[in-house]
């Protein structure tokens, strides 16, 4: 009988040692359950796996040749997204006028994108219709193109409008060939989009990125030079192929990976990429925005202010053997 109580004293013990394991387990499932996911690094691990297009040169960007030989194919859908006015104006034969920010619904309502081997978007210079189109194929729409050099290749007085207007040689002796040191690795932008999944993630992104005009992430090069510390300037081109470049840039080599660089970037300075064209670029700066870094792309690249050098060295200039006299619907 003695026996009795010690034996219910070792029972509720051990009873509310395991009530209190049970409580704490509970506390640390709740814990880890309301810790927000990292949707950047969600969305970066899926963009790595789905987008190879982005860490080479080889950025799916074709000529106005191309274009003016598939007007009559069937597989070859053109998308021009300059405004109705200049579309009225002039355009390629058989070419769709969408506006920028209906693309994502235009793909995904009214054409079936799978049905073309190439899908070609169009605009003034090629820098923002690279910009979208880097959008569609980052939202997996992989046969979408831009046309280099927009309508500018397609007749001259678009050119006039566009380029041949905005080529200067103002700052080319204004360059350095010292470069900037790489940082080591600092944090990354935190998305707040609610979602858990990467899809979801990038498509609440695109949808943002897609209602934002172009001209918010355009920089002119005056800008630059003249207040070259309100930007983090990013030189995207080949050292092989770069006489010089805008003072206290960091240069990034097309060939390698991007991604992997992506933690040196800051999180609190405008973010600018420049390159020979700006159309490289535009590729590079619509992934940066997707995943909610604050950059931009130098307006005419840098033939907006070294075009002279551009052609003395035989690099990727702007001038008149660039643009043909092809035929336009008016």
């Amino acid at each position: 009988m003695k026996k009795t109580p010690f034996f219910l004293l070792v029972l509720s013990i051990c009873a509310t040692v395991l009530f209190s394991s049970f409580t704490s387990l509970d506390n640390v499932i709740e814990q880890d359950n309301n810790t927000p996911p990292d949707e950047f690094e969600i969305l970066l691990n899926y963009l790595k796996s789905n987008n190879a297009f982005i860490n080479g040169e080889s950025l799916p960007i074709i000529m106005a040749d191309e274009v003016r030989k598939n007007i009559k194919n069937p597989k070859f859908h053109l998308i021009d997204i300059r405004t109705e006015a200049w579309f009225e104006y002039g355009h390629i034969k058989n070419a769709a006028n969408v506006k920028p920010e209906n693309l994502l619904t235009y793909f995904e309502t009214s054409i079936k994108p799978q049905d073309f081997d190439k899908i070609v978007l169009i605009c003034y210079s090629g820098q923002s219709a690279a910009y979208y189109s880097s959008l569609l194929r980052l939202a997996g729409y992989n046969n979408v193109h831009s046309m280099k050099w927009g309508m500018s290749s397609w007749r001259e007085d678009f050119a006039d409008n566009a380029w041949n207007k905005n080529i200067k040689n103002d700052y080319a002796t204004k360059l350095e060939t010292t470069e900037k040191t790489k940082p080591e690795h600092t944090s990354h932008p935190k998305l707040n989009t609610g979602k858990t999944e990467a899809k979801e993630i990038l498509k609440a992104r695109l949808e943002t990125l897609f209602a934002t005009p172009y001209k918010e992430y355009i920089i002119k090069s005056i800008d630059i030079f003249e207040n070259p510390d309100n930007y983090y300037i990013i030189n995207y081109w080949d050292e092989d192929k770069c006489t010089g470049h805008i003072p206290g840039t960091l240069h990034f080599q097309p060939n390698a990976s991007f991604s992997d660089n992506l933690l040196t970037l800051p999180t609190n300075e405008k973010i600018v990429v420049y390159e020979a064209t700006g159309q490289k670029a535009a590729y590079i700066v619509a992934y940066l925005n997707v995943l909610g870094y604050n950059s931009g792309n130098l307006a005419y690249g840098a033939n907006s202010f070294m075009n002279e050098l551009l052609k003395e060295h035989g690099l990727d200039a702007f001038s008149k053997k660039e643009i043909n006299m092809f035929p336009v619907i008016e």
